[in-house]
């Protein structure tokens, strides 16, 4: 279904290796504009404009843009695609999981400067955000 473009990759896949294989699929079915990657709901949004994604508050979305730094306070990372939170979305990643996103290649700190694909569910915390509870919501869109 999803080679097909019938289907998107969820937030949470059984194995990194299982989700690897999905994801390539995905990106085949986009590229190509197969099945709802056609449609315009479906669109990967762009991670700087703040005011689009909090229009898709409460949905799950695919976004996509350059981090523009990583941060650490207290428990939390704070992957910031903008130079103002407010304006653009942070991914937030629990200080406890760094070393599951680390063992799956995608260690928070090496995200900076990058650009990143992540899927979730957006909310609103000052800021468009998308909570990562696993490392296969996120993926590099592009090498360095």
């Amino acid at each position: 279904m999803v080679a097909a473009g019938f289907a998107r990759v969820g937030a949470q896949v059984e194995t990194m290796a299982c989700a690897v294989e999905l994801l390539s699929q995905e990106r085949a079915a986009r590229a190509s504009r197969l099945g709802l990657w056609a449609e315009p709901y479906y669109v990967v949004f762009e991670a700087g404009n703040g005011a689009a994604l909090l229009d898709h508050q409460g949905q799950f979305a695919i976004v996509e843009g350059k981090v523009a730094s990583v941060r650490t306070s207290g428990s939390i990372i704070y992957i910031n695609f903008g130079r103002r939170w407010s304006e653009a979305l942070t991914v937030t990643i629990q200080k406890r999981h760094e070393r599951i996103f680390s063992a799956s290649g995608i260690a928070p700190g090496s995200l900076e400067s990058r650009r990143v694909r992540v899927r979730g569910w957006i909310d609103e915390r000052g800021g468009p955000r998308i909570e990562a509870t696993r490392p296969e919501q996120i993926e590099i869109a592009e090498l360095k």
